[in-house]
């Protein structure tokens, strides 16, 4: 029997899912690929073979993007069909774009994510909603009734219904899910850590997303074979693409053929594809140390971004170009 494959996700969805603070090059815009990100993203050594070393970076264009959802772990992920671009001038034909950019601005969504306690992944007990969970992204209860109840229909990123009983009771009175939450963890294979993200879409429907608390590997360990590959899934930080496949992306770039990447968004990992107003805009820049710099993460909610403030310590380009070239210190403002 054939594994299971990836689901298209609606890319608000997926956004959400994602989190704020990950940010997705638009199809048809040009960027940077990075080799180097991307060889990170596969495996815990930071060790560039000779064609990697001699692409630094590669200047592409999206031919097309896909938002989808990992078969076994739920995580969302994205995967790029990138293009090389020549010496020829980049056709600035952004319209689509654009388009897209005004319809996620006029269509969006509510969304709210919450790190699970040991109590919440418990595969005995419920789920502790906050407040501002179930007042912005769930229907209202009947607070008439005693006490209020409701049956809540919740759809994951495969488009499986799953019930929950939503109850607002206890001393003080707080929102838990009861019957359908010890259910959902088992099959999620659900623990502390894991974050459940909650959207509510502009139609009302209510979606649940997952991001696996990560595990990161030591400098030695068996890479995992994709996620096509294997039954269940792994949590380490690393191995969601494997050092091969990075390697053919590459021989393509260096050949100025399409290739295609995977990209998992994780937190403490850099982005890989990156949107070529940014690097280009950085690069105009002459970095030295001493000079202040933001950096915007998203609150542990997803309701906003915080913002750290810091210092660059070092900036030195290596072997690898601008990849990692600055070094910063950062507190939070």
């Amino acid at each position: 029997m054939s594994p299971p494959q990836p689901r298209r996700v609606d890319p608000k969805i997926w956004r959400a899912c994602a989190g704020a603070a990950v940010q997705i090059p638009k199809l048809h815009s040009r960027v940077y690929y990075f080799p180097q990100g991307h060889l990170e993203h596969a495996s815990p050594s930071h060790y560039l073979n000779p064609l990697l070393r001699s692409l630094p970076f590669v200047p592409c264009h999206v031919s097309s993007l896909d938002f989808l959802a990992d078969p076994f772990s739920d995580e969302v992920f994205a995967k790029f069909l990138l293009t090389p671009l020549s010496q020829q001038p980049f056709p600035n034909d952004t319209t689509e774009a654009r388009n897209e950019e005004e319809k996620d601005r006029e269509n969006g969504v509510v969304s709210f994510s919450k790190i699970l306690t040991p109590s919440d992944a418990n595969n005995g007990g419920g789920f502790s909603v906050p407040r501002y969970c179930a007042d912005s992204c769930f229907p209202p209860l009947d607070f008439r009734a005693d006490p209020p109840v409701q049956l809540l229909s919740v759809a994951d990123v495969h488009g499986v219904e799953w019930r929950f009983r939503h109850i607002y009771r206890g001393t003080p009175r707080r929102h838990l899910f009861t019957t359908g939450w010890s259910k959902f963890v088992n099959h999620k294979k659900l623990v502390a850590g894991d974050t459940v993200v909650f959207v509510k879409d502009s139609d009302g429907r209510v979606s649940v997303g997952i991001r696996r608390a990560a595990r990161f590997a030591a400098a030695i360990e068996t890479p995992q074979p994709p996620p096509a590959e294997r039954e269940g899934f792994s949590r380490s930080a690393t191995g969601r693409v494997t050092a091969e496949a990075v390697a053919a992306a590459a021989e393509s770039a260096a050949r100025n053929a399409p290739f295609e990447v995977v990209y998992y968004p994780r937190t403490g990992f850099a982005d890989f594809v990156v949107s070529a107003e940014v690097v280009e805009e950085s690069m105009k820049c002459a970095w030295v140390g001493g000079m202040r710099v933001k950096i915007a993460m998203e609150t542990e909610d997803s309701s906003r971004m915080t913002w750290f403030q810091g210092t660059v310590s070092s900036a030195c380009a290596s072997e690898n170009g601008p990849w990692r070239m600055l070094q910063a210190s950062y507190h939070f403002l």
